[in-house]
């Protein structure tokens, strides 16, 4: 059986990639063209043509005005993926049609819906206001990982890795020395891990870039909606400040850690990554320092993961492994992509 979750929305990329010129990303295993209509508007469409199956991104398709011209044979296209032109007939076959995706933008990511698209309407779309709102910055990127898309939500749900992994970056003993609790909504789709330390080091990522000397009080606030986004809300502050008890919090520095975690095959990942913050909004040494060490840090866990996954693929059937503790959260995020991976869903929310 697959593991790749259909009949949801996915990150397909960031709107500053897509623009006018013919751009393709596999997507679940389906290869997609994306490019923008003259008034700016996001098209996805199947990136093989009709007639002998060329791939509408290679050179020398190109775009005019809101139609896509196959380089190969001339077949020509429109926005909605139908074919408006073929060379040497008046006639346009009833069939030339390509298959179009329903596109979503939100929350600076270009959301495409694989499945059956009569769903679309009723799925929803997890929110990241963070990276898109005012009085919040925000850096990002991506990086391709050759492994597939379970190994990475394994990765994300149990931080205590930080500690050994990504040393001298973001992690600290403390990390995996502070027990987890685990909360699963159900209905709502949603696996909660919370990780929540009052005295701990300061990370080299978070002293330099909130200017915190010494100690610090650390939260790290898990919120993972299978089977595509992963939100880690995280609190610094000095140790001991804790919020008002009415919710204000002046004197902490607050991180979004974005991962939107789209399957490009069974054993690969589009690992798109952002980082937003409520302080030091204009300050760009911030921004390209949080943008570096970030980038760091995925990399050591995409050098990690392709490791994995090549160690896995030699495995035989029925191999055990050990979970502990602080698995919880994991196993959770497990279970829920199996049913949804089997088509065992609760009821849809609409957008």
């Amino acid at each position: 059986m697959t593991s790749i979750v259909r009949n949801q929305w996915y990150v397909a990329a960031y709107g500053r990639e897509i623009g006018r010129d013919l751009f393709s990303r596999t997507i679940c295993g389906e290869s997609i063209l994306f490019w923008r209509t003259e008034d700016g508007a996001v098209t996805a469409m199947s990136d093989r043509c009709v007639h002998r199956r060329f791939p509408l991104s290679q050179a020398p398709s190109h775009l005019v005005g809101d139609t896509v011209v196959c380089g190969y044979h001339g077949f020509t296209y429109g926005s909605d993926g139908k074919c408006v032109a073929v060379p040497g007939q008046t006639r346009v076959p009833r069939t030339a049609r390509l298959r179009s995706y329903p596109i979503v933008e939100q929350d600076s990511f270009v959301w495409v819906f694989i499945g059956d698209p009569t769903l679309a309407e009723s799925t929803r779309i997890p929110r990241a206001p963070w990276l898109d709102l005012d009085g919040w910055t925000a850096v990002s990127g991506m990086e391709p990982l050759a492994a597939r898309a379970s190994l990475l939500v394994d990765n994300l749900l149990d931080l205590s890795h930080e500690t050994y992994l990504h040393g001298g970056y973001i992690g600290t003993p403390e990390v995996a020395e502070t027990p987890i609790t685990t909360e699963v909504d159900e209905d709502a789709g949603v696996v909660y891990v919370s990780r929540r330390m009052a005295d701990a080091a300061c990370p080299p990522f978070y002293a330099k870039s909130t200017g915190i000397t010494g100690r610090i009080t650390r939260w790290q606030d898990i919120e993972y909606t299978p089977p595509c986004l992963y939100k880690l809300h995280s609190r610094i502050a000095p140790a001991g400040v804790l919020p008002n008890e009415d919710g204000t919090d002046p004197d902490a520095f607050h991180v979004e850690v974005v991962y939107a975690i789209t399957p490009e095959t069974e054993h690969s990942t589009h690992d798109f990554w952002a980082v937003a913050r409520d302080f030091a909004l204009d300050d760009q040494g911030v921004s390209d320092f949080l943008a570096e060490n970030n980038r760091t840090v995925v990399l050591q866990d995409v050098a990690a993961l392709d490791v994995l996954e090549r160690v896995i693929a030699t495995e035989p059937d029925g191999y055990q492994e050990l979970s502990i503790n602080i698995d919880t959260g994991g196993l959770a995020a497990r279970r829920m992509l199996t049913n949804l991976a089997a088509g065992v869903t609760t009821d849809s929310v609409s957008r």
